[in-house]
């Protein structure tokens, strides 16, 4: 069985149990599973866009009026919040891109256009002049918080400024996202969750853990959003530094991985014995993975690498088949090794190329095979077995561990991000990209 091949079936699976589910889930907001059942959420929780955007993801590849219909309801459920600023968070880009601006891509439904729009200027409104950061939250005592996941809201502020000529919300975004760069992103790659300003002055005043397991670990699910906003932030803008953080963020979490390619909910715990692993995080990671693969193909192609060597690198990665033979850590060491030769051809026919450039063929063809490596081992090791009764189709995610809350549980973010993963390797875009269908 060849990547494709793989992939169609592992998203037919996905696509399968989620129609199934989206009989009883409806147009309602899934967040957790439990007992094999997505306990539902009211839309003002900062999830509330994941099933809508499953919704639409699914929509895409099979249109299907049902689908669309439940997306367009659940979208519908959220007009009110955007009156209600004390329900609001700078998960506004969360809420309103996998739902108002997917509706708008692939509809062109003007009432999803200004709902989008309207979201961008509340998120744009979070923004602190003097620390250059997106408030987080609103509680009075966290009025200069600021926290990682973040960088996964600029993609509203960057398609706003896309829409309206009106480079403003540009501003802002990459601004917050070189603070973020400054100031979350460690000299390893790893990152902190939550980072404390002076609101008034905007200067840094310390790290709170949040939800790793201490302010100097490294929570899982803050690497994967690093390396996937990052490598957002450096598509819709072109500048380098983001391209660095996501490459420096990748680096650290693929190296951390155990054998698997499932992390353990955080990197740096004092003992592994006994914690959970957190599959959303894997699932993120890898989305972000192929997210940072197509930021190097852009930048291959900005640099002249013509399209047929460039080509041969991005097919220079192990097939699914590779990975269960050869057992992870082989299947990788196999793709740096394809990767190699498949530069160092490109680089030929392209007439010389700099060895600069047929490094980043090799990064760019690795990012790629570290990502099917993940979604791989979770389609094997961390979906439903077929047939059983569960409404997820991951297991084993950890939503919130300081505060106890849905350990060892499919979770819904985990289930968007893994779907969106397997869209990406049958050539869709995602709804945050630049390059967004």
């Amino acid at each position: 069985m060849n990547k494709m091949e793989w992939a169609n079936e592992a998203w037919q699976k996905g696509r399968e149990r989620a129609i199934a589910s989206s009989g009883r889930i409806g147009a309602s907001f899934p967040h957790g599973s439990a007992d094999g059942r997505y306990q539902l959420t009211a839309p003002v929780y900062w999830t509330s866009g994941f099933w809508p955007g499953l919704l639409w993801l699914l929509h895409r590849d099979q249109p299907e009026d049902r689908l669309r219909q439940l997306a367009e309801e659940c979208e519908s459920q959220l007009d009110a919040l955007q009156l209600r600023y004390d329900d609001l968070s700078h998960d506004i880009g969360f809420m309103w891109t996998l739902t108002a601006v997917a509706s708008y891509k692939l509809t062109g439904n003007e009432v999803s256009r200004n709902r989008a729009l309207v979201a961008a200027d509340l998120l744009a409104g979070r923004f602190n002049l003097k620390g250059r950061f997106i408030r987080a939250w609103n509680q009075p005592e966290r009025t200069g918080w600021a926290i990682i996941d973040c960088m996964m809201n600029l993609p509203l502020l960057y398609w706003a400024s896309e829409q309206l000529g009106d480079p403003r919300f540009r501003h802002i975004a990459e601004a917050h996202a070189s603070t973020t760069a400054e100031q979350f992103l460690r000299g390893d790659g790893s990152v902190y969750h939550v980072v404390c300003f002076d609101p008034e002055s905007g200067e840094r005043v310390g790290a709170l853990g949040g939800q790793g397991f201490a302010e100097q670990s490294a929570w899982a699910r803050g690497t994967a959003w690093a390396i996937y906003g990052f490598a957002l932030s450096y598509r819709h803008t072109g500048n380098a530094v983001f391209l660095r953080a996501a490459e420096q963020a990748a680096a650290f979490f693929t190296r951390h991985l155990p054998e698997d390619k499932v992390p353990y909910w955080d990197f740096r715990l004092p003992t592994n014995d006994g914690a959970p692993r957190d599959s959303s995080a894997a699932a993120i990671a890898a989305s972000g993975l192929l997210e940072l693969a197509a930021a190097k193909a852009d930048l291959a192609a900005s640099s002249g690498l013509p399209g047929e060597a460039a080509a041969r690198v991005a097919g220079a990665v192990s097939s699914p088949r590779d990975v269960a033979a050869r057992g992870e850590a082989g299947a990788a060491r196999v793709a740096s090794g394809q990767a190699e030769h498949a530069a160092a051809s490109a680089a030929g026919a392209a007439g010389g190329q700099t060895e600069h450039d047929a490094a980043e063929a090799v990064s760019r063809a690795q990012h790629h095979a570290d990502a099917l490596a993940i979604l791989q081992s979770l389609s094997q090791r961390y979906a439903p077995a077929d047939g059983e009764a569960e409404e997820a189709l991951l297991l084993h995610a950890t939503g919130n561990l300081p505060m106890n809350q849905n350990i060892d549980k499919g979770i819904i973010y985990g289930d968007y991000y893994y779907m969106e993963a397997l869209s990406k390797l049958r050539g869709c875009t995602s709804f945050w990209s630049p390059a967004a269908e």
